[in-house]
């Protein structure tokens, strides 16, 4: 195992996967209902996982500002032990930083210098890789009490001593026999342990759960879609929502999983959660085609102590493009038509920012914050949308605007008090879809109801997909008069979530590995560090000894999809974290720089097998995670250089076998035969021998 590595340099005595080193607590308080609700005004904290239960990632603090943000520089940087994806929100509580980092490992470091503390490693194995739609990621821990929580890739809550990181307890959340995952992190209500999971692809049935933080006792759960009705119903929501179903749905799981986004508010007393999309995507298939689909696609309100459904809002009726409602929540008090309105607001990836009434789920309004076509538009007084019938794609293909990565995908957003201004991580794009006429429910890849073809696309969609301007950026968005204010573009996607100060900044790191201070107001660039790697995940700033901190992660990863997340640049060889100050003092290690890869020797490789149909058996089974066209930009390898594919016998061993399945790499053979296999070697080669 490669040690972590931090600019300050410490001996790790005994240090081994699993092992926790201790650190003295002295000075630590817990962490309880008090200090959550207190969080607004705690500047040297960053408690929970935006910031405070509201979600807005906004900061009151100011010592660093506009007029002197240039002096930014590095304070430290923690280097990680893995080259996959980092997309945490570090969480920051009395001078400790506690971050996670891909396959669900938790670190503790010291806050003020980068010296680790304590890490765990829940070692999960490397097999459980396949289930992850979107890598091996994890976004963050919860605090309550003397304990964080950390949801793991294979679908364990563990709670863990905050001094030493010793686990206090752990519980299974899922059902391991079903392909479930867990990369969202928790959030703690009352002392309760709130958790979702991801698998939407994967043919699971979403829900949400709460767990007692002293021993991880369920205490309740509550499903987002209604399971076999012939099993009775868990409440009388779910009733009701099955009344919006059709078919068999519950053969495929319905989908509907919360693996991201949630906020509370306490006054209130209601927990927000953001639902997925259907299992499969394609509504034909997993309703018959009617039906609204409940809870799909929804934002929903519960009672944090008991799960019981309050109210739920619709984003995307009858889903069928992945276009989920995950994205971040932000809770926020806005004066709209001359009263104050307590409101949510969220840009899913549907396209639209909503602004919805947060005690009752009344629609307020709606825009489009970049162009879309699945719609005619929505209604103003309820937001329900009016539907393209040919962006259906039932009697032919259709491309359509936004596509499954979404106008705004998990990257979180921030908000403003004192702009009063949303800010997104926004992209503009359109994508091909096909009814799968032949779909079959597979156990080893992704099940959507899509089909690849190279078909063409009914003409009105491509129409009105090319009247998208495309392109990645930044958008200040007014939610009261639903307009845009400013924007700064990028040349790719990719580019990571938010962090607004009341320095008037706004902080990004963007895929190219700098990390960016814009001003909140005009949007100008004010600052700009090389990290020397792709900063995703939502920075955070805190502020100890009379410094204010910023500090994110740094470390590409996500969906392997070629020239939209990811860059070809040379970056550092593991993920990070990176922290800066006024007058830091740190520097980074030299970049060593990405030797130009040669052209594979493939005149031995003897590739039998029809290329065209490897291609397709590729671009449907291995395309999700290797890349279309086999262009991995990620830490997966780029199969067009890889040496197995010149070796018959080791491919196979791959491929079918699963001879490295401890690495993520697991096997094929329930879904493709050794034929088949021979098939997409001939088409990697093939491809190779075109570079």
């Amino acid at each position: 195992m490669r040690p972590f590595r931090s600019a300050v340099q410490h001996v790790l005595h005994g240090a081994m996967l699993g092992v926790v080193l201790a650190h003295s607590s002295a000075g630590a308080a817990e962490v309880d209902a008090a200090r959550l609700l207190a969080a607004p005004g705690n500047n040297a904290d960053w408690l929970t996982h935006g910031r405070t239960y509201d979600e807005q990632r906004f900061s009151p603090l100011s010592r660093i500002n506009q007029g002197n943000v240039n002096e930014l520089k590095l304070a430290w940087f923690y280097d990680f032990d893995t080259t996959r994806g980092q997309e945490a929100t570090p969480l920051v509580i009395d001078g400790v930083m506690y971050v996670t980092s891909a396959w669900s490992k938790v670190v503790a470091l010291d806050a003020r210098t980068g010296r680790e503390l304590w890490r765990f490693d829940p070692k999960v194995d490397g097999a459980k890789a396949i289930d992850a739609c979107c890598d091996v990621v994890n976004r963050g821990v919860a605090a309550w009490g003397n304990r964080v929580f950390v949801g793991t890739l294979d679908g364990r809550l563990i709670a863990l001593d905050r001094t030493t990181g010793t686990p206090a307890w752990s519980v299974q959340t899922t059902d391991p026999t079903k392909r479930y995952t867990i990369t969202g992190a928790p959030r703690v209500i009352a002392g309760k342990v709130i958790i979702g999971n991801g698998g939407g692809e994967m043919g699971v049935r979403g829900y949400v759960s709460a767990y007692d933080a002293n021993d991880g006792k369920m205490v309740w759960r509550f499903y987002t879609v209604p399971g076999n009705p012939k099993d009775g119903f868990e409440s009388p929501a779910l009733e009701r929502a099955a009344k919006t179903w059709h078919g068999e749905w519950w053969k495929y799981g319905g989908g509907g999983t919360v693996w991201d986004s949630m906020a509370y508010d306490p006054q209130l007393d209601l927990l927000y959660i953001g639902v997925g999309n259907g299992s499969p995507w394609n509504h034909q298939i997993r309703s018959n085609g009617e039906g609204d689909n409940l809870y799909l696609s929804s934002i929903v309100a519960l009672r944090p102590s008991t799960g019981e459904y309050v109210w739920h809002f619709q984003t995307t009726p009858a889903e069928s493009w992945d276009f989920t409602a995950t994205q971040h929540i932000i809770l926020a008090d806005l004066t709209i038509d001359g009263k104050v309105r307590k409101v949510l607001m969220q840009a899913p990836k549907n396209g639209f920012f909503y602004v919805i009434d947060r005690a009752t789920g009344e629609f307020i309004h709606a825009k489009n914050y970049v162009h879309v076509s699945w719609t005619t538009g929505l209604d103003p007084k309820t937001g329900r949308p009016g539907m393209v019938p040919e962006a259906r794609y039932l009697r032919e293909p259709a491309m359509v605007s936004p596509g499954p990565l979404g106008a705004h995908n998990w990257y979180p957003m921030s908000f403003s008090p004192q702009t009063k201004l949303a800010y997104i991580p926004a992209l503009e794009a359109s994508s091909y879809y096909k009814h799968d006429d032949a779909f079959q429910f597979r156990d080893r890849t992704w099940n959507t109801g899509i089909q690849l073809s190279r078909d063409p696309a009914n003409a009105k969609t491509v129409a009105d997909a090319a009247k998208s301007k495309g392109g990645a950026m930044l958008l200040a968005w007014d939610p009261v008069a639903q307009r845009e204010v400013w924007r700064v573009n990028y040349p790719r996607a990719g580019n990571g979530g938010l962090l607004t100060t009341a320095g008037k900044l706004v902080f990004q790191g963007s895929v190219d590995g700098m990390f960016n201070a814009y001003a909140a107001d005009t949007g100008a660039r004010l600052w700009s560090q090389d990290v020397q790697n792709a900063i995703l995940g939502g920075p955070v700033t805190f502020e100890l000894d009379g410094e204010q901190y910023v500090s994110a992660l740094a470390g590409i990863g996500g969906v392997a999809v070629a020239g939209i997340l990811g860059t070809s640049q040379a970056r550092s060889a593991f993920g990070r974290v990176v922290t800066f100050k006024i007058g830091g003092k740190a520097a980074l290690p030299a970049l060593i720089s990405n030797a130009a890869r040669k052209p594979l020797d493939v005149r031995r490789a003897n590739a039998e097998g029809d290329v065209a149909s490897g291609q397709r058996l590729f671009d449907n089974v291995c395309s999700v995670c290797h890349g279309m066209s086999a262009r991995s930009e990620t830490a997966i390898p780029d199969l067009r250089y890889s040496s197995t594919i010149v070796d018959r016998e080791m491919f196979k061993s791959i491929v079918i076998d699963g001879v490295r399945a401890s690495k993520g790499m697991v096997g094929f053979g329930s879904t493709l035969t050794p034929a088949q296999a021979e098939e997409i070697r001939a088409y990697l080669v093939s491809l190779a021998v075109a570079l």
